[in-house]
């Protein structure tokens, strides 16, 4: 019997995302009920900081660096941007002050969007797709027969793997905008 794709690959997905959601309008509005709105100004700083260093998994995947268990380094960069992402998002609130740090803002959901595809979605689809086709084959099906009725979960699954060519640029986007809008605060406080 085969597995649900909803439950298994698409739930999942949309619980991360949501719990994401749930996380920062929550922080937001708790800082607005305690009084504590000056505070969500500086989590962008604790945020951007766990960005920059949930990047070792990159590093060491395209090996500039050789240190540290490549499993683990995937582990700890979704679990640190998904945090600082929450940390940007909580201090983004819900204030709409000027256009660069939303279009950053916009840029890292895009990135975080893609990140959760690339993580939940795509291997998990790779595996249900190869376990339909082996269920296919166990029912006698010829390898014809498999193929036509997995064409457009094939379809789909290739179309997925392609999330790396936004996942990417995406996130230079979100760099250079997070380093305008970071520029931006320190000419217009006068910290420089």
């Amino acid at each position: 019997m085969t597995t649900s794709l909803w439950r298994q690959h698409i739930l999942p997905f949309g619980l991360l995302l949501g719990l994401l959601a749930v996380a920062t309008l929550a922080g937001d509005y708790l800082l607005h009920q305690l009084n504590l709105v000056w505070v969500g100004r500086y989590l962008g700083i604790p945020g951007i900081v766990l960005i920059i260093i949930s990047l070792t998994y990159s590093l060491r995947k395209r090996k500039v660096i050789m240190a540290g268990n490549p499993k683990a380094l995937l582990t700890f960069h979704e679990f640190t941007a998904w945090f600082g992402s929450l940390l940007v998002l909580v201090h983004a609130g819900i204030h709409f002050n000027a256009i660069l740090p939303w279009l950053a803002t916009m840029a890292m959901s895009v990135n975080v969007l893609s990140g959760l595809v690339g993580k939940l979605l795509l291997g998990q689809s790779r595996r249900h797709l190869q376990g339909e086709r082996d269920d296919l084959q166990l029912q006698g099906f010829s390898s014809v027969e498999v193929e036509q009725a997995l064409f457009w979960d094939a379809v789909t699954l290739d179309a997925m793997t392609k999330w790396r060519k936004v996942h990417i640029p995406i996130f230079i986007v979100f760099v250079l905008l997070a380093l305008g809008h970071i520029i931006s605060i320190f000419l217009f406080w006068g910290w420089v």
